[in-house]
């Protein structure tokens, strides 16, 4: 008998190699986040308020910049994960570590001092008051 098979040369394998694979277990960890901060930003008469959605993370691993208009924040994700048998032995263990940055300029200098942040259910707040814009001062002219 002949055991001659018809390849396309474009895919690089046979069919039944193809199939097999397609059929194969897939890797999927739904634990595993997504490196995603979400914003909202509002503004006020006298500030900004913006909402960072960033869950899974502690607040001392979120740090706020300031700079003028320009809000940089940064928070990094650590996760250990570990699954086990009931011998206390580790089949499985998987670590996760991340850093997250979002910058952004707003239309107006940010008064630093009086900036406050808030950090509860994965949701950080910030209240950014506005800078008193300097006022205009009439020139004499002599």
């Amino acid at each position: 008998m002949n055991n001659l098979r018809v390849t396309d040369p474009t895919f690089g394998d046979s069919i039944e190699s193809a199939f097999r694979r397609f059929l194969s277990p897939v890797t999927f960890d739904a634990d595993m986040p997504e490196l995603q901060m979400r914003l909202d930003v509002s503004e006020k008469e006298n500030a900004y308020e913006i909402k960072a959605d960033i869950p899974g993370v502690k607040k001392e691993d979120i740090n706020i910049r300031i700079d003028g208009n320009v809000v940089q924040i940064d928070a990094e994700m650590k996760r250990d994960k570990e699954t086990r048998t009931d011998g206390n032995k580790v089949l499985r263990s998987e670590r996760y570590r991340g850093i997250i940055s979002r910058s952004f300029s707003l239309a107006q200098d940010v008064d630093e001092a009086k900036s406050q942040a808030r950090y509860a259910d994965g949701v950080l707040t910030l209240e950014l008051p506005k800078k008193a814009s300097g006022s205009a001062k009439k020139l004499q002219v002599q």
